[in-house]
């Protein structure tokens, strides 16, 4: 049986869904085991239970991956006092690591929501509501003849995407000015006396969890020991990333048999809604998990309905005129979390075994 290291593993869906996407209140990423264990198999899953472990033991899987953190506020101690506790001991005498990907697969383009929409053959799909405080603008000073080279090492770290174009950048041409020290090793000029370079002036955007890492690339290949550069946090919403799905139907569907195919592709007990309010439905809202206090994002994107989950019983109010609300339940929204990491990890590790838990971890039973 193959094996790697654990965090190929998850560096594979960290890749896709970067931990620093995560919301502040959320738990992501290596909950349990040493990243640098070599594992044999993982088992993928929406909760770790007991069924679960039980399976992993049985299966002789020694990583969990699951959407929804085993530990998700701090343990002060791990006596077995409670199920969180019992679990964790568990894992740990069977020598089993665990690893969650939980908001940050909700807040990235193609992850829970937008597989939801996918599921249900929409077209067209975007962010529902996009993150701001994500995009920087980064300038780098560079001498003409190396604004190329420089420009390639920062796109292939990433820099310079906007939506669905990439490499993006803006450049303007003048002269720098820089008088090198005592201890200086310059590029270009001398040693003590001023000296005037034609350079290049490169813009680009670049999200903040990767500039460190476009920064690092531009120096490597900047040719003067002291690069000069600006960075700087930008209003402008991130487009790839954030809360929820909007896109449309291929033709306006008739509403109730759009819900009984909503129903039937994520196994649905029950739906609960407000009233039908259009004989027809095309463009569709969606947000995995609790996503109530989203509906005004969806009701701004014109959707025909906004299917989401956890809604009480005062948010299906006030939508007696216009869109239509579907809870469709918390597990069932995001029952295909599974089958996103099954495709990540299909798709970026070959010759290792990777195992669909065959239990279902939702709690409610709909009689």
């Amino acid at each position: 049986m193959h094996t790697m290291k654990l965090k190929e593993v998850t560096n594979a869906i960290e890749e896709f869904a970067p931990l620093y996407y995560q919301e502040s209140y959320d738990n992501s990423g290596l909950l349990i085991g040493d990243k640098e264990k070599e594992v044999h198999a993982v088992l993928l899953c929406v909760d770790v239970t007991d069924a679960v472990i039980s399976e992993a033991i049985e299966l002789g899987c020694d990583l969990i991956i699951s959407h929804h953190p085993l530990i998700f506020s701090g343990l002060k101690r791990i006596t077995g006092t409670n199920d969180t506790q019992r679990m964790v001991l568990r894992l740990i005498e069977n020598r089993i690591a665990v690893y969650a990907s939980h908001t940050n697969m909700d807040n990235v383009e193609g992850g829970i929501s937008f597989k939801m929409g996918e599921k249900l053959g929409l077209l067209n799909m975007r962010v529902l509501v996009p993150r701001n405080g994500d995009l920087q603008k980064l300038a780098i000073f560079v001498p003409n003849a190396y604004a190329e080279h420089v420009r390639n090492a920062i796109f292939e770290r990433g820099a310079g995407a906007i939506g669905n174009y990439s490499e993006c950048s803006f450049n303007v041409s003048g002269e720098g000015t820089f008088k090198a020290g005592k201890g200086s090793h310059p590029f270009v000029g001398e040693r003590g006396k001023r000296h005037i370079e034609p350079e290049t002036k490169i813009e680009c955007i670049v999200t903040r969890n990767i500039a460190g890492k476009i920064i690092e690339a531009a120096r490597e290949a900047h040719p003067y020991e002291e690069m000069a550069y600006d960075i700087f946090t930008l209003d402008n919403l991130n487009s790839c990333a954030g809360t929820g799905a909007v896109g449309e139907l291929p033709e306006p569907v008739d509403t109730r048999i759009f819900l009984q195919t909503v129903k039937d592709v994520f196994g649905c007990g029950v739906i609960r809604h407000t009233r039908v309010v259009k004989d027809k439905i095309q463009r569709v809202a969606l947000c995995g998990g609790a996503g109530a206090s989203f509906a005004k994002e969806a009701i701004k994107a014109n959707a025909d309905i906004y299917i989401s989950a956890d809604f009480k019983y005062h948010d299906f109010f006030g939508y007696e005129n216009g869109m239509m609300v579907a809870d469709i339940g918390h597990f069932e929204s995001e029952k295909f979390a599974i089958d996103i990491f099954y495709e990540i990890l299909m798709k970026k590790l070959t010759n290792f075994a990777v195992y669909i838990t065959k239990h279902v971890s939702n709690p409610i039973i709909y009689l």
